[in-house]
């Protein structure tokens, strides 16, 4: 496949000398200065010696990480550490460097001067000495305590080790070449897993064999105080912390059910591309919200009660196949602008539709072929995402691909108006159009073929190969073409890369059903909405009302944006009474007789207003229906395969 060559090289521009100008209208009008670019770029040679890393990470009570850093010098001269930036899996620019805090350098205990390069605010520049054979680096890394200020990281109970936040790296080589030893110790009487080869425990501290730097930052660690793990075959591990201890009582069936997960997810891909997995799991209300992959482990926090009160939990089970997916799809399998050579270098995010949207339709299908995840379930969520899109305006202009940008453009913050400005829709769109394509090759074969098809020829490979393999475009037109001969290259590009196009209900309609609205939530929708405590009132008012009244999610062009409610706008009352989920629910049904109005009583910013909401459709939420006779489309592709 292909893939960019990167040469070692450092540009470095003399400063040009800039004679100050006069307009012809008396004003000085200057001209820029060229800044030299110094910082070596990634080179595929070796790195002369290991980097030792140490991570203090007792002082849990704080939050805080103490890091110390031995990095061998092949000379003397100007040595360049980069902080991480571009992070896999986040697809942005999101390292942490705004938490690092107390750097310092020396060797042999005497200290070294250091400047921070000012057009590049993660690379230090270190003065290394005639004769050093190695610098020492420390720092302390300054967890965020409260949501205000970042993802919270450490709590009374756990934390989550993310090696990228707590290390730096020598610019100039692919991070790949750069060997790297890691100890870290942990609070007393705390269990830590990762991913890691070689581990050796000595009382607190956690010692792993060398590796290379990109394994390491591939390869976090969860840590707590209570802890659990059980064995899923396949060479994959579930490992738990938790809160408390009694949220780690799972039954047989829960873990029965994760074990066919790992079974089905092998079934599909035909092979795996790990030696071992570890699931990390946190079940907190504590730890930052987290759902990311690796190669060999995944990164997830689910709530407190996952096992304990299973049943009520079916929304929450698609995380952990989501995350699976990706040792195949994402991880070995990766779109070649972007795989880049270490962590300064940008990542071009076109082709996440694919990374992200395929793995979104398969997280749902494994889960229904594992049993994680009901039918209705499924079905259910898919009905949700159609139902979105199918009044979302933002769609008239923007593309499905350039929402594939949003995670640098808009770094996953609120957004005023997110229907129309649009968010990354690559991930609930693109499962979409990947369930049009799978029932377009499951009825044009009469269900010989399906998309299964294409996931083991493209994500398959050698088993235990877990190193990366580059696509574009047009491999995976040609994957696609090799299960069906079809104009794939039109459909995709119809779908993906061209706005204004229909709601994207092509694959529920080739299933036999169609997209549906009745006056009760579906079961996604409602276990979503008792989850996050608002009521979504997209498809009748055009707004979500949270737990405290308070209006966001304004449809554009909808019912609350026609009466002036923007996001943070309080529903003070419905028809003269306090607000309450009940009382807007049953003055929107009154309103459908066409002529009573919604009656609200609004605050924003303490000025206080009446209005009435001119909507008279009552109460909508979308759900799927089942339209033509015969076999069950959908059962055929969440239909179980490990057995087969």
């Amino acid at each position: 496949m292909k893939k960019a060559l990167f040469v070692a090289a450092a540009v470095i521009a003399a400063p040009i000398a800039i004679v100050p100008a006069i307009a012809q209208d008396g004003n000085s009008r200057p001209q820029p200065v060229v800044q030299p670019l110094t910082i070596p770029l990634p080179a595929d040679k070796p790195y002369p010696g290991t980097m030792q890393l140490k991570v203090d990470a007792t002082d849990f009570a704080r939050g805080i990480f103490h890091v110390r850093q031995t990095i061998p010098v092949a000379k003397a001269g100007k040595l360049t550490l980069l902080y991480p930036e571009w992070l896999p899996g986040k697809h942005a620019p999101r390292g942490a460097i705004a938490e690092m805090a107390g750097f310092k350098a020396s060797t042999g205990g005497k200290p070294l001067a250091w400047t921070r390069q000012p057009t590049d605010v993660y690379a230090f520049d270190v003065d290394v000495p005639t004769g050093a054979k190695s610098i020492d680096v420390s720092f302390d890394f300054l967890s965020p305590t409260r949501t205000s200020e970042g993802r919270v990281v450490v709590t009374p109970a756990m934390m989550n080790l993310q090696w990228e936040q707590v290390s730096l790296y020598p610019a100039g080589y692919f991070t790949r070449a750069i060997p790297v030893q890691l100890d870290v110790t942990l609070p007393d009487g705390w269990t830590g897993a990762s991913a890691l080869d070689g581990l050796k425990v000595s009382g607190n501290r956690y010692s792993f064999a060398p590796t290379n730097y990109e394994v390491l930052i591939d390869s976090p660690m969860f840590a707590g105080k209570f802890f659990r793990k059980w064995d899923l075959g396949n060479k994959v591990t579930l490992n738990v912390v938790a809160d408390e201890a009694k949220y780690l009582e799972a039954s047989p069936d829960h873990i029965a059910r994760h074990a066919a997960l790992v079974s089905e997810a092998v079934a599909l891909f035909g092979v795996r591309h790990f030696d071992r997995y570890e699931f990390l799991l946190a079940l907190t209300d504590e730890l930052g919200g987290i759902g990311l992959e690796h190669h060999r482990s995944s990164e997830n926090s689910r709530n407190p009660d996952y096992f304990t009160k299973w049943n009520d939990n079916d929304s929450e089970r698609g995380l952990l196949p989501h995350e699976l997916t990706h040792s195949w799809n994402g991880k070995y399998r990766r779109p070649d602008k972007m795989w880049t050579p270490d962590y300064r270098t940008p990542m071009q995010d076109n082709l996440l539709w694919v990374y992200e949207g395929q793995t979104s339709f398969w997280d749902l299908v494994l889960a229904g072929r594992s049993g994680m995840q009901s039918k209705e379930m499924i079905l259910a969520e898919w009905a949700t995402n159609a139902g979105n899109y199918s009044v979302q305006p933002g769609r008239e202009w923007r593309s499905v691909e350039d929402t594939t940008l949003d995670p640098v453009i808009a770094a996953r913050k609120p957004k005023p108006f997110a229907s129309w400005s649009r968010s990354e829709d690559y991930y609930n769109e693109g499962s979409l159009m990947w369930l049009e394509a799978d029932m377009l090759i499951r009825q044009a074969t009469n269900n010989a073929k399906s998309l299964d098809d294409f996931a083991r020829a493209f994500f398959g490979g050698r088993e235990g190969d877990w190193g990366q393999d580059t696509y574009d475009f047009d491999d995976v037109v040609a994957a696609l073409n090799a299960v069906h001969p079809h104009d794939w290259a039109s459909f995709l590009r119809e779908r993906m890369q061209a706005s204004g196009q229909p709601a994207p209900t092509g694959g529920i309609e080739r299933a036999g059903y169609r997209l549906v609205w009745r006056d009760a939530p579906n079961v996604y929708d409602r276990d979503r909405m008792a989850q996050a405590k608002n009521t979504d009132l997209t498809h009748s008012l055009g707004m979500t009302i949270d737990k405290d009244g308070v209006a966001t999610g304004i449809l554009w062009d909808g019912p609350a944006f026609k009466a002036d409610i923007v996001g943070g706008t309080k529903i003070v009352a419905v028809d003269g009474l306090s607000y309450s989920r009940e009382r807007i629910e049953a003055a929107i049904r009154a309103a459908t007789d066409a002529k009573t109005p919604v009656r609200l009583l609004v605050e924003r910013g303490g000025r206080y207003r009446n209005i009435e909401v001119d909507y008279h459709g009552g109460l909508r939420w979308p759900h799927l229906e089942k339209t033509a006779a015969g076999p069950d489309w959908f059962d055929q592709l969440l239909a179980a395969k490990r057995a087969l």
